[in-house]
């Protein structure tokens, strides 16, 4: 099982951190020992001492696929959760600035929190789906898929060329404006619509 995890896939968090717009998609991966799952805690890293949190909605691959032209990427996923992309701030700073590459920074263990995953059926539009995260009771992030660069489908098409596609493997979709740190007793709660989805506390 794979994770792909979409960068800068939404302008006003490109901005935010401030980097340019990427021409095409952008990503990196994380190893299955990154998933958190069944709203299990996330225990702070002794490594790193700024945590942020990037909340995104996820697409479950259901299909093997290599090359997918975009018009038929929709047949490829049948399921959408949502997710913390944890990044470890500090590391990723000091590694870009040495030009070093930053899988310490994203794909640690336990870095990826993941909720269930329910039909994309169920909501009428994809590319107009509202999400959020509240910690501790206030909404801290909030986003729209139809605020994205890259839409879901055209994502599957462009990583197909270089992956090929397993039953089970993931895409993180990429986050909007509003990362920030976590801390220690911090609980999470992210929402897509109004439907709380990932709940989990920061020990």
């Amino acid at each position: 099982m794979k994770i792909f995890a979409i960068g800068r896939n939404y302008s006003d968090h490109a901005k935010e951190l401030h980097n340019p717009l990427p021409s095409e998609p952008m990503f990196f991966m994380k190893p299955d020992t990154a998933l958190l799952q069944n709203n299990n805690p996330f225990f702070y890293p002794d490594f790193s001492q700024e945590i942020h949190y990037e909340t995104e909605i996820v697409v479950k691959i259901n299909r093997v696929g290599k090359c997918i032209e975009q018009k038929f990427a929709s047949r490829y996923y049948n399921e959408i959760g949502i997710g913390i992309d944890f990044t470890a701030r500090d590391i990723q700073r000091r590694c870009q600035e040495k030009g070093h590459p930053w899988e310490i920074a994203k794909a640690f263990d336990n870095s990826a929190p993941i909720s269930k995953f329910i039909s994309k059926d169920k909501f009428a539009d994809l590319g107009n789906l509202n999400f959020h995260l509240d910690i501790n009771g206030t909404t801290v992030q909030k986003g729209n898929t139809g605020d994205m660069i890259f839409e879901i489908d055209k994502l599957i098409a462009y990583i197909s060329k270089f992956f090929t596609f397993k039953i089970g493997d993931l895409i993180f979709t990429g986050t909007p404006a509003g990362v920030g740190p976590v801390k220690i007793g911090d609980n999470l709660q992210a929402y897509i619509e109004n439907d709380l989805m990932l709940e989990f506390y920061v020990k």
